[in-house]
C-alpha cells in the first residue's frame, strides 16, 4: 500500500483503472501473457475461440478488442468494445480503451460522451481529463482544452508530459511565449525530456543557447535514455546546428536519428507504388462518365492535400482568412471511410487499395450516403457558420478519385514544393508514423506527382495546383488565382493571412503567423553535399519541377 501511495497521480490512476475489475479468468490470463510476449495474432485467434463459446464473457471482448486496435481492425474492436460495455456497463478499463479508440477515429462527439460518464464518477481523474483536453482540442475548443492542461501540469508540477501538453495547446493557440515557459518548465521537472527539446526546436522561430546544446549533448550520452526522448534531443540538436549555419553538424544529427527509427518502422514502399497503379487503372475517363450524377451535391468541403512540408498550411491560413471560409483541422475522416470500405470488402493489406472494388461497386445513392457520412463526421468542427470548410490532410492525394465520387462539387487544391525542399524538410521532422529513409521519400514523391497528373488527364480542371515557389514570389496573382478557382471573390484581408487568430495544428503554426519571406526556397542547397541519394531517387521530378515529367503523364 505505502508503493501505491508513492506513486505519481497518473500512474495511480492507471493503477487503480486495472484493479476495479481484476482478470481472474486462468485461461483468459494465459493469452494476456501471449499477447504480451507480441504473439498477438495468435491471441486474437485463441480469443476468437474462446468468445464463440463465451460470447457474452465481457473481459474477453475487451480482451479481443484490444488485439484487434493492435492489428488495425480498428472498427471491430469497437464493436467488441461497445459489446462488452452492453454486457458490463461498470467496466471503466473498457470504456476508457472506448474513449481512446473513438477519439483516434475522429468520432469526438461520441467519445466526448463516453468520457463524460468516467468523469461523472471520477472528476479529479488526471487520465480522464487528459483525455478530455485532447479531444477539445482536437475539435478546436482550445480555450477549454487550454484550462484543462493548466490544471493537470499545475496539479501535477514534477510531471513533465503534462507541461509537454500544456506547451502544445498554448503553441496552436498562437501563444508562443507561454509554450516556450511550459516547455522549460518539462525540462526543469525532468531534464531528459527530449521532447521538450523538440518541442522548442519545432516551433521554427525559436532558437537554442549554448547552454540547451551542451544540456543536450549531456542527456545523449546517458545509455538509459528512452527511445523517444533519444530521438527529440537528436532532431533538436540538428534543428540547433543548421541554426548556427553548421550544416554537416545538423545532417549528422538528422541522418542518425532517421537511421534509427527506420528500423522500426513497418513502412513498406511497395504499397505506394501498387497503390497509385490500382488508381490509375480504376479512375478512367470512363470510370467517372458512367458515374455521372453520383454523390453527395454538396460544395462546402475544399481538399487541401499534397505532400508534407510543402505550403499547405500556408494555403489554408490564405483560405481561412476569407469570409466564407473555416478552416477546421488535419481531418482523416477520408481515409477512415476508405478503410471501412475496405472491410467490407473482406481485405485489408494495402487500405487505399482494397477499397477501390468497393467504390466500384457503389450505386449513386450509396456514394452519396458516403459524402453525407463525411460532411457529418466534419460538422462538429464547423463554429463559424460559414459556407465552406477546409479539410487540409496532404495524404488525403491517395484519395483524389474516391473524394470526387462521393463529393462532386468538392474542390480540391494541391499545394506543391520543390521536391528536394519537401522531401528534405519531411526527413527533418520528426514523426514516429511511417518512417521513411531520403530515397523513399523521393521515390514516394515520384509517385505522388505521377498519380496526380493522372488526376490532371482524367478530371481536367478538378485540381488546382498551387506552387509553393509562386506563392512567394507574387502572392497576390497565386491568391486571386487560388479565388478565381473557388468562384470566390478576392478579398484583400486574405493577403493578410499572418494577422487570422486561429487555432493551427500543424508544425508550420509560428510560420504562417508571419508574412511570407523566401527563407524556404531552396532550402535544400543548405544540405546539398547530403542530399546525392535523394536526387538520384527524385530524378526528373526535381530537374524538371515544377513541370511534369514525360514518362509520369
Amino acid at each position: 500500500m505505502s508503493e501505491f501511495s508513492e506513486m505519481g497521480a497518473f500512474a495511480r490512476a492507471a493503477a487503480e483503472l486495472g484493479n476495479k475489475r481484476p482478470l481472474r479468468n486462468p485461461r483468459l490470463r494465459q493469452i494476456v501473457s501471449e499477447m504480451r510476449e507480441g504473439n498477438v495474432a495468435g491471441a486474437g485467434k485463441e480469443l476468437a475461440a474462446y468468445l464463440a463459446r463465451n460470447p457474452r464473457d465481457a473481459d474477453a471482448l475487451f480482451l479481443t478488442a484490444r488485439a484487434l486496435y493492435r492489428q488495425d481492425r480498428r472498427e471491430e474492436a469497437l464493436e467488441h468494445l461497445a459489446r462488452s460495455l452492453d454486457i458490463a456497463p461498470d467496466f471503466t478499463a473498457a470504456r476508457s480503451e472506448y474513449v481512446k479508440q473513438l477519439g483516434e477515429m475522429n468520432r469526438y462527439a461520441a467519445a466526448l460522451a463516453e468520457l463524460d460518464k468516467l468523469l461523472a464518477e471520477e472528476p479529479a481523474n488526471p487520465l480522464f481529463r487528459q483525455m478530455k483536453a485532447g479531444l477539445l482540442g482536437n475539435l478546436g475548443e482550445n480555450a477549454e482544452s487550454v484550462s484543462l492542461y493548466e490544471g493537470l501540469a499545475k496539479d501535477n508540477p514534477d510531471r513533465a508530459e503534462c507541461w509537454v501538453s500544456y506547451g502544445h495547446a498554448l503553441r496552436v493557440s498562437g501563444s508562443a511565449a507561454e509554450s516556450i515557459a511550459a516547455y522549460r518548465q518539462a525540462i526543469a521537472a525532468r531534464p531528459s525530456c527530449g521532447q521538450a527539446y523538440w518541442s522548442l526546436a519545432n516551433l521554427k522561430t525559436f532558437r537554442f543557447d549554448a547552454g540547451d546544446i551542451a544540456a543536450m549533448h549531456e542527456q545523449v550520452a546517458k545509455p538509459d535514455l528512452t527511445p523517444s526522448d533519444r530521438a527529440g534531443f537528436q532532431f533538436a540538436l540538428g534543428k540547433a546546428y543548421e541554426d548556427l549555419g553548421d550544416y554537416k553538424r545538423s545532417w549528422e544529427q538528422y541522418a542518425i536519428v532517421n537511421a534509427a527509427m527506420r528500423v522500426h518502422s513497418t513502412y513498406n514502399p511497395d504499397a505506394l507504388t501498387a497503390a497509385v497503379a490500382a488508381n490509375k487503372a480504376l479512375f478512367t475517363p470512363e470510370f467517372f462518365r458512367s458515374r455521372d450524377g453520383f454523390g453527395c451535391k454538396a460544395p462546402d468541403p475544399i481538399f487541401v492535400l499534397g505532400r508534407p512540408r510543402s505550403g499547405s498550411t500556408l494555403v489554408e491560413q490564405i483560405l481561412s482568412s476569407h469570409s466564407a471560409i473555416e478552416g477546421t483541422a488535419e481531418l482523416t475522416y477520408i481515409g477512415n471511410i476508405a478503410k471501412r470500405l475496405a472491410r467490407r470488402q473482406g481485405l485489408g493489406v494495402v487500405l487505399d487499395t482494397d477499397a477501390l472494388s468497393a467504390l466500384a461497386a457503389l450505386g449513386p445513392e450509396e456514394a452519396a450516403a458516403l459524402g453525407e457520412e463525411y460532411l457529418g463526421y466534419a460538422r462538429p468542427h464547423r463554429k463559424l457558420g460559414r459556407p465552406f470548410f477546409i479539410d487540409k490532410k496532404p495524404d488525403n492525394y491517395l484519395f483524389t478519385g474516391m473524394i470526387h465520387l462521393m463529393l462532386p462539387n468538392a474542390k480540391i487544391i494541391d499545394a506543391r514544393r520543390n521536391p528536394a525542399d519537401s522531401c528534405l524538410s519531411t526527413f527533418k521532422l520528426y514523426s514516429a508514423a511511417g518512417r521513411l529513409r531520403i530515397t523513399e521519400l523521393g521515390r514516394s514523391y515520384r509517385e505522388y506527382v505521377e498519380l496526380m497528373a493522372h488526376f490532371d488527364s482524367v478530371l481536367p480542371g478538378k485540381v488546382h495546383r498551387v506552387i509553393y515557389e509562386n506563392m512567394v514570389a507574387d502572392p497576390e496573382r497565386e491568391v486571386r488565382r487560388l479565388f478565381d478557382y473557388l468562384a470566390l471573390p478576392f478579398e484583400e484581408n486574405t493577403l493578410r493571412f499572418y494577422e487570422t487568430k486561429r487555432t493551427i495544428l500543424t508544425p508550420s503554426s509560428e510560420q504562417v503567423r508571419r508574412p511570407i519571406t523566401r527563407d524556404a526556397v531552396d532550402y535544400w542547397r543548405r544540405f546539398e553535399p547530403w542530399l546525392g541519394p535523394l536526387m538520384k531517387s527524385l530524378g526528373s521530378v526535381f530537374t524538371e519541377y515544377p513541370a511534369v515529367p514525360e514518362e509520369l503523364r
